[in-house]
């Protein structure tokens, strides 16, 4: 019960942090609206996967290049920001045939993966994490396992959410124009938060 309640704090923080609209949030629903929960589930555990990685690896020392090399930052903002860009004119330009079952193919696992370790913003978010809710015990690695399995499954439970909303889109809007216009809000949603998220917004 004290382990739990000690870790109260840090469980929020990644509740937060993986709940709320993002990149990969925007993606993921988008693709299970095109294509399905279970076409896109390979995405949310990619994803997921990747970033509990990335807070076990700032734990382990490798996330202080960030901010020791703004430069490097800054490089990884650009090339997430033109990435992110490119895939949202793809998301925009889908015809409405792609809508109804014949689209080239879902959101991958390795995609999402490779969108968190381009993505600075979450090995700024992997550092908070380290920083403030790992104990500085004789056991750093340990310690730094723990927070990121507990990422590992908050994130799962939140992407899930997400997926599952994109199914609901379906359900609320059931023609092909209707889909469309749909589709163009999240492309655009996701524009808006790749060059956002690039200048600091």
């Amino acid at each position: 019960m004290n382990l739990l309640h000690n870790s109260l704090p840090f469980l929020l923080f990644a509740f937060v942090a993986s709940i709320t609209p993002g990149p990969t949030n925007i993606l993921i629903l988008a693709s299970s609206q095109r294509f399905g929960v279970k076409a896109t589930l390979p995405a949310v555990v990619g994803a997921c996967v990747a970033a509990s990685l990335i807070v076990f690896i700032s734990g382990a020392g490798a996330g202080e290049i960030l901010r020791d090399y703004p430069l490097v930052r800054e490089v990884m903002s650009w090339a997430g920001a033109l990435w992110l860009s490119w895939m949202s004119w793809q998301l925009f330009s889908a015809p409405a045939t792609d809508l109804q079952g014949n689209a080239q193919r879902p959101f991958s696992g390795r995609a999402a993966a490779m969108l968190q370790l381009i993505n600075p913003k979450t090995w700024m978010m992997a550092l908070a994490v380290v920083s403030l809710f790992a104990p500085h015990s004789g056991q750093p690695l340990r310690e730094v396992s723990f927070l990121s399995l507990w990422f590992l499954l908050i994130s799962l439970i939140c992407l899930s959410a997400w997926t599952l909303l994109g199914k609901a889109a379906n359900r609320l809007f059931r023609t092909a124009t209707s889909l469309i216009w749909f589709q163009r809000g999240m492309a655009l949603c996701l524009l808006a938060s790749a060059w956002a998220g690039l200048f600091g917004v």
